[in-house]
């Protein structure tokens, strides 16, 4: 592929659909290539807006807003980083050979509403994953839940991201309270949740998959090693790489990530979510982008995920290759303030295997990410102990 120079008529011009940490990170990957970053969020100064070439603050599930942002900037790649977009409006732009939506408007449209991903996956791929069903009434839902499906149980919005929404529910005392807050708390209220029947995992997994051209200009599926997690609430908190497994186990879960990703095609990189037990592995969910658990690789991998998305969007070799073991950890904000302050850096950093990514954020609340603390060491379990230490010496404060 040939790159043009940024800010120039001849330029290579990718829009960002949603500008937080991860696409601040996926904007800084594609700029070292020279390509030209616009950022897109609904809020002004989001963190991806702070380092790209120009930024705007729309609605982005606004179909008119989004095609008339696209019709000024004409972009050669659209990259969403979030779920809430309006998706029929990539679809337009895309079968008008437009922009190259990155992986396809297809991808998006499926995996931004759990009850498209889910379907293809477990009824056309027929490949293994929790019981579930979809529910659009309180009552459907109790029907689903004493119907087979059981208790304890997740119960989620059918499009949410980061934890949003969702809650597990032990007893039929609690079933009102999650779907209220199921209801209330998504990105978008479609008029449905999916309630999953919580499996007996050991541990659950996200297995990075790079779909890429390699030397003969074939796409290929490459695969970064797999990335062992701790959510709290939905909403991830800890994650290290490599998560040591069985044999057996990987092969699986590279086969599932495989179909998956090749039934939704494209290119770039997807983050595949799966439940791990012994060699069994369940399929839970897949983000076609970078995923937040793979921050961790910004010091673990000699190509980060970021980098390996912007590579892999502009047709260039791919490297997934783990380089050390290492872990991350979120800082909280832990204060609703505008303008926040960051205290203890110098602690934080002082042992010379330790990195801090501070998001930039300009507001904060006390359960929202507003940075990351990284570390790398001989194996994951010191490395998660300095990213842990790390992260709890920096203190979030109102300025």
């Amino acid at each position: 592929m040939t790159i043009g120079t940024a800010l120039s008529s001849g330029a290579t011009r990718a829009l960002l659909l949603g500008s937080g940490e991860l696409g601040k990170e996926v904007a800084i990957s594609l700029q070292r290539y020279g390509v030209e970053v616009i950022a897109v969020d609904r809020y002004e100064n989001a963190p991806a807006h702070q380092v790209a070439h120009r930024s705007y603050a729309i609605d982005m599930t606004d179909s008119e807003a989004v095609k008339k942002l696209i019709a000024l900037e004409k972009p050669h790649f659209i990259i969403p980083e979030i779920e809430a977009i309006a998706t029929q409006a990539l679809a337009e732009i895309e079968a008008e050979g437009l922009s190259t939506v990155v992986p396809n408007a297809r991808a998006i449209q499926l995996t931004m509403n759990r009850e498209g991903i889910r379907t293809l996956v477990a009824e056309k791929l027929n490949l293994p994953t929790s019981a579930y069903a979809f529910a659009d009434s309180f009552g459907e839902l109790q029907a689903a839940v004493n119907g087979g499906i059981g208790y304890p149980c997740f119960i989620k919005p059918t499009m949410s991201s980061s934890g949003k929404g969702q809650s597990m529910v032990k007893s039929a005392d609690q079933l009102q309270a999650a779907w209220d807050y199921a209801k209330s708390s998504g990105r978008v209220d479609t008029g449905k949740v999916i309630v999953e029947a919580k499996i007996d995992f050991d541990f659950e997994i996200t297995l990075l998959t790079v779909r890429a051209y390699d030397a003969h200009c074939e796409i290929q599926t490459y695969f970064c090693d797999p990335i062992g997690h701790v959510q709290e609430n939905g909403d991830y908190r800890e994650s290290w790489q490599p998560q040591v497994m069985t044999d057996a186990a990987l092969k699986l879960s590279q086969e599932i990530a495989t179909k998956v990703t090749q039934e939704i095609g494209g290119l770039g990189l997807f983050g595949v979510e799966l439940f791990i037990k012994g060699d069994e592995v369940w399929f839970s969910e897949v983000s076609p982008r970078p995923h937040d658990t793979g921050m961790v690789t910004m010091v673990t991998q000699r190509q980060n995920e970021f980098e390996l998305h912007a590579r892999a969007i502009l047709g260039l070799p791919v490297n997934t290759q783990l380089h050390q073991a290492g872990a991350s950890a979120v800082i909280l904000g832990g204060i609703d303030a505008v303008g926040v302050v960051y205290d203890g850096l110098a602690t934080a950093l002082a042992d010379p295997d330790t990195e801090v990514r501070l998001f930039g954020k300009p507001e904060a609340f006390v359960h929202r990410r507003m940075g990351v603390a990284l570390a790398t060491a001989e194996d994951t379990q010191q490395a998660r102990k300095k990213a842990l230490k790390a992260a709890s010496a920096i203190v979030v404060k109102a300025s």
